[in-house]
Formats: C-alpha cells, structure tokens, sequence
C-alpha cells in the first residue's frame, strides 16, 4: 500500500515536533534512570550484580530489535510503529515505577528497551517521508539536537526528581509526558508512511544477531567461569555466521562488502563502536562513584555529570562547522585525543579527589566527544554511494549501540568481579574504587585504539 498522506508544511511541522519531543523523552528516560540507582538499590536491596544490569538490558533490548521495528515501520507504517513504541515505553515506565522487586524492574527495563529501539528506528524515517528534500538537513539535525538535549538534561533531572519524589519518580513522570504526545499524534498527525510493496525480512539474520548480542553480554558477565567462555564461543561463532549469512544473503540487513569497499566507512564505524564504547558506562560508574564514595545526594550528583553532557552539546554543532571547512578526520582524531586526556586525568582520582577536579575532567572528556561525533558520523554517510544512505544510517546507529553494549557490558564484569553478590554499603567503598579505576582504564584503552583508527582512516570524499 502506497503512502496516504502528503508532504504538506503542516505535516512536516508536527512531524518535526512530534519526533523531536521523542528524542529528547528517549535518551531522558534512559539516562536519568542512572543517578536513581543507588536509591533503588537499596529500596529494592538489589546487590551490586543485579544493578549492574539495569542499562546493559536495555541497551541488549534495543540492539536487538532495532533493525526488526525499522523493518515493521517500512511495511506496516512508520507512525504507527512509532506511537506503539510510544505507548510501550509508557507502560513499561509505568510498570517499572511500581516494581517491588529488582527482577521486576529488570524484566521491564528490557521491555523498555525494545520500546526505545521501536521509538528510533522510525523517527528518522518519518522526517525523511515528510520533508523536503532541500529542508531534511536541518529537520534532522533538529532531531540530533533534540537527543543531546535529552542526555545533556538526563543526570540533573534524574538527581533532582530522586531527591524530591524518590527513585520511581525518574520512571513514572516520562508517562504523563508520552501520553500528551500520544494524543498530539491522533489528533493533529494525519497519515501514514510505508513502503508501497511489502518486502521479505530477513528473520534468520535478526535471529543470528540476537543469539551473538545476548551470548556476548551474557558470557562476559560470567567469565572467569568456563561457561561464560562458552557462551563466548557461541557468540563468536554466530557473528562469523551471521557475516557469511549478510554476505549471501539476497536481502541483506547490511551489506558486508561495503566495509571492503569503503576505508573511510568501515574505519569510521570501528572508531564510533570504540568510543561509544568507552563513553556509555561514564554515567554509570560515576554516578555510584559520586554518590557512594562521595557522599553527594543524587541532585548534586546530576548536576557534576550535566557538565560532561552540556559541553557535548555545545562542543556538536560547532564541530560540524569545523567539519565542512577542513577534513571530519581531522577534527574527530583531535575530538579523541582531547577525550583520551580527559580519561587520563579522570583515571589518577581516588576517594580524597575534589568534586572541581572531576568536573573539570568529565568537561575536557566533554568537549571532545562533541568535537568527534558529528564529523565522524559526516563520514561515516560520506563514505557510501549515495543510494546506500539508509544502510550507513542504520550501520551508524548499530554501531554506537553496539558499542554501548560492549562497554557496559565490560563494566558488568568488573562490578561482578570486584562486589559480585554484595549490597552497596561504605564497606565496600575500596571495592568501588577498584571498579571505578579498571573502568577507566578500559575506556582510556578504548580512546586510545580508536585515534590510531580515526587518524588512518583516510579523507572523505569532497561531493
């Protein structure tokens, strides 16, 4: 079935509003949810393995499912996937809030993953439906914004409703929010967007990602035990066959000849995986570092971390400028060299650290992370023919969520090795610090692999 509405201003305009408010309610539910966990932690007395694994499920929940609610969205309407993926994330907000126990809120904050994963994969789609072509540029950096704003806002709002109305306040306020929007959609976002022919999906190719994705998290969570090394070997083995699979595959998810074919794209897909990957846990880790070893209360915490986001979002567009007028290489290598500073510095603090010291730290990591993501992801798209956009897009948005979830997952290792079963009490402050350290150190690593990339990458293309 064709497409039923037309691209008329109005339309764009809601559109635009409607997936821009989706995009800062998304990263805002995501991230704020990490300043309340030391409070849930012990409302629910849920032992430092099982915190632990409050972002990791909904990063694995939205890795998984990212590509299928894309697929949905082309064949059955992308704004009807995208107000489910609404209503979903409200109901699963709404059923963490009421959770008695950690398993419970668990089980929901996978859900709400799925539900994020719904939410993304189609916002984008609808603006490219809607807008005019010469207007997409600024309707989706609009959207890119929008997210910054979200993760810039998440740590501050996350400590202050913590701090006023209790942990299960961070979860129950987005509902309120996504059901104005719910409403704003029926009532004022006419039309549906889909393709004009349903097309097969390649659900071998989605099992055979899910089975890698869950046995890599699962097994680097029970590692050192020898089924923790199995469930790695599974993990290795359904990634090569998922790769011979895309390779034969007639209808690929992703095409894997073009990371042969393109240096610049492939290169730029394995320095954004690294450094998302050394970025995502910061929040985590420091937000228990803050408030355990610390002693700040979750709003005065929120706001330490609203220093590292903020300057990311100011840091963004102006890297973008700088990326128009010299080579995105350039700009993104010295983006990472900054962060790695910034990691070096943060990775020499210790229980008797000024809370200026660590600001000043997570504002260098900050502004260098802003200076890299724009001109990386400029080449990641400008690595690609341009009838193959929309798979870069989808590679690009693979590979940051990848690397959160590889990130995170890490740091699920350390927090089990080092607290493993216990509950989070200043006795076990030094084993805090170990895991905050060793954290730090994997993502100085990161940073590190990942300017020796970005400097060898190559240069982009100039058209």
């Amino acid at each position: 079935m064709p497409e039923t509405s037309t691209k008329t201003p109005a339309v764009a305009k809601f559109a635009l509003i409607i997936v821009c408010m989706g995009s800062i309610i998304g990263p805002l539910g995501m991230a704020s949810v990490n300043i309340a966990i030391p409070d849930l932690a012990a409302d629910l007395q849920a032992n430092a393995k099982m915190v632990s694994w409050l972002p990791t499920l909904f990063i694995l929940s939205s890795v998984i499912f990212m590509l299928p609610a894309s697929k949905l969205a082309d064949n059955y309407g992308r704004k009807r996937v995208y107000a489910y993926g609404l209503a979903l994330n409200a109901f699963s907000s709404f059923m963490c809030g009421l959770g008695t126990n950690i398993e419970w809120v668990l089980f929901w904050r996978f859900v709400q993953g799925g539900a994020s994963a719904m939410i993304f994969g189609t916002g984008v789609a609808i603006i490219t439906s809607v807008t005019p072509s010469h207007k997409r540029g600024a309707a989706l950096g609009m959207t890119a914004a929008c997210i910054y704003i979200g993760l810039t806002v998440a740590p501050a709002v996350g400590g202050w409703l913590t701090d006023l109305w209790g942990w299960r306040s961070v979860f129950l306020f987005q509902v309120p929010i996504v059901m104005a929007l719910l409403l704003l959609i029926k009532m004022r976002l006419k039309g549906e967007w889909r393709n004009a022919e349903k097309t097969r999906y390649d659900w071998w190719g989605t099992s055979i990602f899910a089975v890698f994705s869950t046995s890599l998290v699962y097994g680097l969570s029970l590692l050192p035990d020898i089924f923790g090394v199995l469930m790695l070997g599974l993990s290795a083995l359904s990634l090569a066959f998922f790769i011979v699979h895309q390779s034969r595959s007639r209808r690929p998810l992703i095409r894997v000849q073009m990371f042969r074919e393109s240096r610049m794209f492939s290169m730029s897909l394995a320095t954004s995986l690294l450094m998302y990957a050394s970025n995502f846990p910061l929040i985590f880790i420091m937000s228990l570092y803050l408030q355990y070893v610390k002693g700040l209360s979750p709003s005065h915490a929120g706001q330490v971390l609203l220093v590292q986001a903020l300057s990311m979002a100011i840091m963004a567009p102006f890297s973008g400028k700088l990326a128009d007028k010299f080579q995105a290489r350039l700009i993104a290598t010295l983006g990472c060299v900054i962060v790695a500073c910034g990691l070096l510095v943060l990775s020499l603090m210790n229980s008797t650290t000024s809370i200026v010291y660590i600001a000043s730290s997570l504002l260098l990591i900050g502004v260098g992370f802003g200076l890299f993501s724009t001109p990386n992801n400029n080449a990641i798209m400008r690595g690609v023919k341009l009838h193959e956009v929309g798979v870069a897009s989808a590679s690009m948005n693979l590979s940051r969520t990848i690397g959160n979830l590889f990130g995170m997952s890490l740091v699920n290792l350390m927090v089990h090795y080092y607290l493993g079963d216990a509950q989070f009490t200043q006795a076990q402050n030094p084993a805090l610090i170990q895991t905050v350290e060793m954290a730090f150190t994997m993502s100085l690593g990161f940073v590190v692999v990942a300017c020796v990339i970005s400097a060898f990458r190559g240069t982009t293309r100039t058209a």
